[in-house]
């Protein structure tokens, strides 16, 4: 079911204010990125509610790039993005695999980094649920490209620094809102338009 204009921002709209009611905190925090921020984004607990899950899941589906095969990165961050997405993707007659990127490599099994479904044919879009720095997905790049599969595209639910596109570069770069969607400013020390 392809979204309409109206659609992606009623779906968008209520992402914003399911993220502003369960997933901001203030405070004094060190992200993972080594930075200190006055607030946190825990978009877990606002994208796993399953209102706003499938509405995630329809705006990721609605910005993935037409190549891309399938969709995944570092757990957990990733991980509800991406299964739900591969979900409502299947509803709509879109086959698209999943995948997650271990933190640390598996002995056992299938064994390595990746879990799910990945193969060095793939077109993989990278995606994050809060990137500040883009390091996670960076991580994830590499771990999928050590794979064979080909990294297309990268996606953020919510990009709070402003810097990711610069780091996965140049790999295009989407992010479904910004901090500032959200009230709040950019962290990171760059400031620009997304595509």
């Amino acid at each position: 079911m392809e979204l309409t204009p109206a659609d992606v921002a009623a779906a968008r709209a209520e992402l914003i204010a399911s993220i502003k009611e369960y997933a901001i905190t203030y405070g004094d925090f060190v992200l993972k990125s080594g930075a200190h921020s006055t607030w946190f984004i825990d978009t877990k607990r606002a994208i796993c509610r399953p209102p706003t899950l499938f509405r995630t899941a329809q705006l990721t589906l609605a910005a993935l790039a037409d190549e891309v095969t399938t969709i995944g990165g570092l757990t957990m961050g990733a991980d509800p993005i991406a299964f739900a997405t591969a979900a409502i993707a299947q509803a709509d007659g879109r086959n698209l695999g999943a995948f997650s990127v271990r933190k640390e490599p598996k002995e056992y099994g299938q064994g390595g980094r990746i879990a799910g479904n990945l193969t060095e044919r793939d077109r993989v879009c990278v995606v994050e649920d809060t990137p500040s720095r883009g390091t996670s997905l960076k991580a994830a790049i590499e771990a999928v490209e050590a794979t064979g599969a080909r990294v297309v595209q990268t996606l953020a639910i919510v990009d709070r620094g402003g810097s990711a596109s610069w780091v996965v570069a140049p790999v295009p770069f989407v992010a479904l809102i910004t901090a500032p969607d959200l009230g709040l400013p950019y962290e990171g020390g760059l400031e620009f338009e997304h595509s």
